[in-house]
């Protein structure tokens, strides 16, 4: 079935109410950052919620037309949504609506997502199919000494990253949904892609969020991860579908924590941490698998079977068989595991082709919002006038063609600028951070020089980044200075 709209969104009018009127409303700023980032992944979703400031009217006609024209509802949960008879309301009439035109899972994926915003007392209020296992959360917040902290970009640089990465884990896993509800092969799964699948094993809870993050960048670099759906937790089930997952891809990587992890049913006991790294390091002896394991320094086991586990990574070389054991931070693990995806896409054979563009070509690569593109216009002339090449992002086309477009942009330009427009915090912190990743793309060449253009419309963030005096930050606040275009020139040319 066709629908109209992508996404509903419920939400209680009190999470929307911002603490200060410098900002923007919680639910206002998610709806925002949730669009901009389907764009990213290569979706222009139309996403549709209720903006009447009361939330006590009478549910009303337009409610059930848009709730009956939308593929999936995303629920903002906290105490105000579950205290709320017009939120479970609105809930109640897309299931009735899900269930009369379709279905209300698309293979084993709930067109009802929840967006866990402050931590519930309980659920039950909730109605009964909101609390299945199989409709996911996504948690927006972090406890800190345990006291709910939502997840603000507004709150400092960390809730920001942590709220950057969280939007794009949804928006990616909501572009799938709206990929297989509209008949098209999702991203992840897609048979045809030239890249190598990647088997990321399960962890325990103390390394979750480090295994969101690196799925999300595996996604939205266009590989293929596994598994794509839950695992059944009956031992002899699980040990086959894992095997039949590790046998079609070329890399694994198990991320060791603390706990033990859940134990499936069946005689031998072991965890699905300690199964998973047994059948990836048998399929590392006949297949060739390449492994990776992530063990931190300092992981403490919270019991003595986890405490063996790691003796045993640490020290047996049937249970690391085929692995690099990492023992650094987060980021030298996502170091080597580009590593070994660039190994297993051959690009250290093609270091000495020829660039697609001629040597002494002068490419610069203006990252922006696609709403930003006419603004960019009389910089870009500007810019050609002086000497430069100039490309832009590709906007359209299906995600994974997109990505590889800009990826190979990137990977060809000289220097990049970042057109700091229209696009918001949470837009900025997800180009800067794909521009670190960008060295990657670029095998022996150096990494991208980088400079910021801030445009209009002036926030706090820009200013602050203006106030800074960093010189590679370019003010254009006031529009096209001629002072601050030579300045950039001059960077250029020094560059």
């Amino acid at each position: 079935m066709n629908y109209e709209m992508d996404l509903f969104i419920s939400y209680a009018h009190l999470d929307d109410r911002p603490l200060t009127r410098q900002q923007q409303g919680w639910v206002s700023q998610f709806h925002e950052s949730l669009e901009n980032a389907l764009g990213y992944c290569g979706h222009k979703a139309a996403i549709w919620r209720d903006q009447k400031l009361a939330g006590n009217d009478i549910f009303n006609k337009e409610i059930l037309e848009q709730l009956a024209k939308a593929a999936i509802l995303v629920s903002v949960l906290s105490p105000a949504y579950v205290a709320s008879e017009y939120c479970r309301k609105e809930v109640e009439e897309f299931y009735k609506a899900a269930e009369q035109n379709g279905k209300i899972t698309v293979g084993n994926k709930s067109r009802i997502i929840k967006v866990i915003k402050r931590p519930l007392e309980s659920e039950e209020h909730l109605p009964a199919f909101m609390k299945k296992k199989e409709i996911e959360g996504y948690q927006f917040y972090k406890l800190e000494n345990d006291n709910p902290l939502e997840l603000d970009p507004a709150w400092g640089t960390d809730l920001a990253q942590e709220y950057a990465r969280r939007i794009l884990k949804l928006a990616n896993d909501i572009a799938q949904l709206i990929d297989r509800m509209q008949g098209a092969a999702p991203s992840v799964a897609s048979v045809s892609s030239p890249k190598p699948s990647v088997y990321l094993a399960q962890c325990s809870r103390d390394r979750k969020d480090a295994r969101d993050a690196l799925l999300t960048e595996l996604q939205l670099l266009g590989y293929n991860v596994f598994p794509a759906e839950s695992l059944p937790m009956e031992e002899e089930a699980f040990r086959s579908e894992v095997s039949r997952l590790l046998s079609q891809c070329s890399l694994s990587i198990h991320l060791v924590g603390s706990s033990y992890g859940a134990i499936p049913d069946g005689p031998c006991q072991k965890s699905v941490v300690v199964l998973e790294n047994e059948l990836a390091a048998k399929r590392s002896k006949t297949g060739g698998l390449l492994r990776i394991i992530w063990l931190p320094d300092g992981t403490a086991a919270g019991s003595p079977e986890q405490q063996q586990f790691i003796e045993a990574l640490r020290r047996d070389r049937e249970t690391q068989f085929g692995a690099d054991l990492i023992s650094d931070g987060l980021e030298t693990l996502k170091g080597q595991i580009h590593s070994a995806l660039r190994k297993l896409e051959g690009r250290e054979l093609q270091r000495e082709k020829p660039l697609r563009r001629q040597p002494g070509t002068r490419l610069v690569y203006l990252i922006c919002d696609k709403k930003d593109r006419e603004a960019t216009r009389g910089l870009r002339k500007r810019l050609r006038d002086s000497g430069f090449d100039i490309e832009i992002p590709v906007f359209e086309g299906d995600a994974a063609t997109v990505r590889e477009a800009n990826k190979e942009t990137l990977a060809q330009c000289n220097a990049a600028i970042l057109f700091y427009g229209v696009g918001d915090e949470i837009w900025m912190r997800t180009v800067e951070n794909d521009l670190r990743k960008g060295s990657a793309y670029r095998d022996a060449r150096p990494p991208v020089l980088s400079f910021t253009y801030i445009a209009g419309p002036a926030t706090d963030d820009k200013r602050d980044m203006i106030e800074l005096e960093d010189p590679n930050v370019i003010n254009g606040l006031e529009g096209l200075q001629e002072v601050a275009v030579e300045s950039l020139l001059e960077a250029l040319q020094q560059a």
